[in-house]
């Protein structure tokens, strides 16, 4: 496998701190360019970052100069991970597809896209698919794919299995998110500490619409959105890292026995099992 040089895109940010620390030693990324905005620009990343993950900067990154984020300061890198924030991420990523390099955004920004793919790979891997269908260059050279809203990952991973065998009528859930998913610095402490907020704004949509598009299925170029009513609540709680969900999901055709369902979520494969990833 060759090696690929990568960007990261809001890399002075809460998302891209993580996104460093988890391409460590990758066996086909490294880390190549970092860019933030104008503030952090021109410095070396060590002086511009409020380094916040536990394990210091890694090796090779901190003397990193911090370039803006804009296409042609991005030469020669093969593609760029986005950690970017929503008020500029729909231009930023945009220009760097129409560039030609491939963008891998953590942004909400191209989720409902109709032809960027919102994927997690255990779960629709075939939506990788919809990237032929972008029309950001003549030759197809740059695209964007998007993850989703932090607590739909763990809950799709949960319904796929269930909506393959049995089909899922509806779901009512309750998300207790940790602190750290509100970025840095995150929630005033006179807010958080012995409390649970019990409103977090934007983020219960998003759990009720990204899962339809998850569990769709392909056809032609076009994504027909699966019928699942979702009710979702979200709550920040007192913890720093984790977040937990309480599901309940009605099935179209319901199991004799609950031992049926449990079956089904143990005996389930992931369609990406044999690739061999790292």
């Amino acid at each position: 496998m060759k090696n690929y040089s990568v960007g990261i895109l809001g890399a002075t940010g809460a998302v891209g701190q993580k996104f460093i620390r988890l391409l460590q030693n990758h066996p086909w990324f490294t880390i190549k360019a970092l860019g933030a905005s104008g503030r952090s620009a021109g410095k070396r990343y060590i002086e511009a970052a409020n380094w916040i993950e536990s394990n210091p900067i890694p090796q090779g990154i901190a003397d990193i100069v911090v370039k803006n984020c804009t296409a042609a300061e991005f030469e020669g890198i093969d593609f760029v991970f986005s950690g970017l924030d929503s008020s500029v991420a729909t231009e930023v990523e945009g220009e760097f597809a129409r560039a030609g390099i491939p963008v891998i955004s953590n942004a909400k920004n191209y989720r409902t896209h109709p032809n960027v793919p919102l994927l997690v790979p255990e779960v629709n891997p075939d939506h990788i698919e919809l990237i032929k269908a972008q029309t950001f260059t003549d030759d197809g050279s740059g695209w964007i794919v998007t993850n989703p809203n932090c607590v739909v990952i763990p809950l799709v991973m949960s319904l796929r299995p269930l909506f393959d065998k049995f089909g899922v009528k509806s779901v009512v859930l309750t998300s207790l998110q940790a602190i750290s998913g509100a970025g840095y610095p995150g929630v005033p402490s006179l807010d958080i500490l012995g409390n649970v907020v019990p409103f977090i704004g934007g983020e219960e949509p998003k759990i009720a619409d990204e899962p339809l598009k998850l569990l769709g299925i392909l056809k032609d170029d076009i994504i027909e959105y699966a019928r699942i009513d979702i009710q979702a609540t979200a709550t920040r709680v007192p913890v720093l890292n984790g977040h937990f969900l309480s599901i309940t999901a009605a099935l179209e055709n319901s199991p004799a026995d609950i031992n049926d369902v449990i079956n089904t979520l143990k005996s389930w494969e992931s369609p990406i099992a044999d690739l061999g990833l790292p």
